[in-house]
């Protein structure tokens, strides 16, 4: 330990070796009689503790399935332990396979299990495995790296009024942060709620409602829809006559204009009934859909260079900025790929829980672009605002209607140009989008400071975690009892029945050295 140290005098610093055995039972899984096998994924990063362990035939265990498991073992993860993948075997797992990729430590006596596994909870613990990780791809430590880890030791006893103390402070702790994460689960709920009642009339009084009242006429979505569906194709034309007299032909007829192919409706089959006045029609209709520029080598160096967006950037409702990109974009790419204000960039590629994941760009960045990872949703003029836009690709996300439309490889979903053109999109009444922007942004606002309030709180938990696991550690949870046997004592003690046993595994020797006092 450090000098200075003012944990009591009966407290020792041995390494973590000295306190369990050498190495548990070796087991090479066979037959077809189901094994409950813990590897690595089983483990609650969050509870510390095993939550999900796989029951498979013997014969089909994988390789890493070796190390017999026994109630009291405690489990170290030695891949990435900066995620403290810990935990300490209950009943349940008494029997059980564990991974190869857990340092396993069964205590000899001389320690606690419940006190040796808080130990393992604790930031010093951490801290001290990651100063000696190995590899760049997969960084781990060794046995020896964990075994070589000190751990202030008290008396036996001592060490069940900690571990006693400890878990009923933690015990509480834990109650509270399972309350906050319900409230967060409920407060993910009420988010897709207010969006599905957004996007179906059901969060404002509809225009319909409202003229009826007031004994007035008002404009269906079905009129906003058929105008919108009028500027595309004058958009066609006035295109397609730009094209013919960049080539110097003069059209002699209207026969051209048949060659305009009208978007078509989408299927109602399986959608949702929509309020009074709205109407159904697809993205491509509402919106102009670009899907972004092909990051290849050729774009990587160049005198056009500009920032771009990629999907890293894109988070739900919100722009990651912080940490833009560079590609070549020479000047006619940039005046297709350039972003405005009021597009929204939606990812083409994310896990598929996450794809379609959508965020307005509101400008402020000079000469900013976007990448193939992303489409750029930019709404037709006289169509539906952008705020409302967002709202509607926000509900498919929640409501997993991107989710089904894209198409899933492995853990990636892409949401193709195509399959996000023909997404279905719910039409409102203009000044009815206007009153279900600001109520939903009321809402979701409120819902977003709440969760904010909830992460903090979940972040205190666990500094008050770390607190008492510090106090316990330091000696100062519990009170001392002079009768206690001091723990170099029963370390002797274990060291000489070992060795009169005689380990056939030999153990490494690490001499414990009682705690430095500080000085008054």
């Amino acid at each position: 330990m450090k000098p200075g140290d003012s944990r009591p005098s009966t407290w020792v610093c041995p390494a973590i070796g000295d306190l369990v055995v050498p190495r548990v039972q070796q087991t090479i899984p066979t037959g077809s009689a189901p094994i409950v096998y813990v590897d690595i994924g089983s483990i609650d990063r969050e509870r510390k503790r095993v939550e999900s362990p796989q029951r498979i035939p013997g014969a089909s265990a994988p390789t890493r399935a070796r190390q017999d498991l026994r109630l009291g073992d405690v489990l170290v993860s030695m891949t990435r332990p900066n995620l403290n993948a810990v935990a300490l075997l209950g009943r349940n797992f008494d029997g059980a396979i564990g991974s190869t990729g857990f340092d396993v430590l069964r205590t000899n006596g001389s320690v606690r299990p419940e006190f040796l596994f808080l130990w393992t909870r604790t930031t010093e613990f951490v801290r001290e495995l990651c100063g000696n990780l190995q590899g760049v791809v997969y960084p781990a430590v060794r046995p020896d790296d964990i075994r070589r880890c000190q751990i202030p030791l008290p008396p036996l006893a001592e060490q069940h009024r900690i571990a006693d103390s400890v878990d009923s402070y933690l015990t509480r702790l834990d109650a509270a942060a399972e309350g906050l994460r319900r409230v967060e689960a409920n407060l993910k709920r009420y988010r897709a709620s207010v969006l599905k009642a957004a996007v179906e009339g059901r969060l404002v009084p509809t225009e319909a409602e409202l003229a009826k009242c007031a004994g007035r006429a008002y404009e269906p979505a079905s009129e906003l829809l058929a105008r919108i569906l009028e500027e595309r194709r004058r958009r066609w034309e006035a295109a397609e006559l730009a094209k013919m007299k960049a080539k110097g032909e003069s059209p002699k007829t209207d026969a051209w204009k048949s060659k305009y192919r009208a978007p078509t409706t989408p299927d109602t089959t399986n959608l949702p009934a929509l309020s009074e006045g709205w109407c159904w029609a697809k993205v491509e209709v509402v919106g102009d859909v670009l899907l972004g520029r092909q990051r290849a080598p050729q774009y990587l160096t160049g005198k056009h260079a500009k920032p771009y967006l990629r999907v890293a950037n894109v988070k739900d409702d919100w722009l990651d900025c912080s940490d833009l990109e560079e590609m070549d974009f020479d000047p006619s790419h940039f005046e297709k790929y350039q972003l405005r204000p009021q597009d929204i960039l939606v990812s083409e590629g994310q896990s598929p829980e996450l794809v379609g994941q959508s965020a307005i760009y509101a400008g402020g960045i000079p000469n900013l672009c976007f990448q193939k990872t992303l489409h750029r949703f930019r709404p037709v003029p006289g169509g539906p605002s952008a705020q409302f836009a967002q709202l509607v690709f926000r509900s498919h996300v929640k409501s997993g209607t991107f989710m089904r439309l894209a198409s899933i490889t492995t853990n990636i979903a892409h949401l193709t140009l195509e399959k996000f053109e023909s997404a279905p999109f719910p039409l409102a009444p203009v000044l009815e989008q206007e009153r279900i922007v600001e109520e939903a942004s009321r809402l979701l606002s409120q819902a977003d400071a709440l969760g904010q309030v909830v992460k903090s709180q979940l972040v205190k938990l666990t500094q008050l975690r770390q607190s008492i696991l510090t106090w316990a550690f330091e000696g100062k949870l519990v009170d001392q009892d002079p009768n206690d046997e001091p723990a170099t004592v029963l370390l002797d003690r274990i060291r000489e029945q070992r060795d009169a046993a005689g380990s056939p595994l030999k153990p490494r020797k690490v001499v414990a050295r009682p705690l430095a006092r500080k000085r008054s």
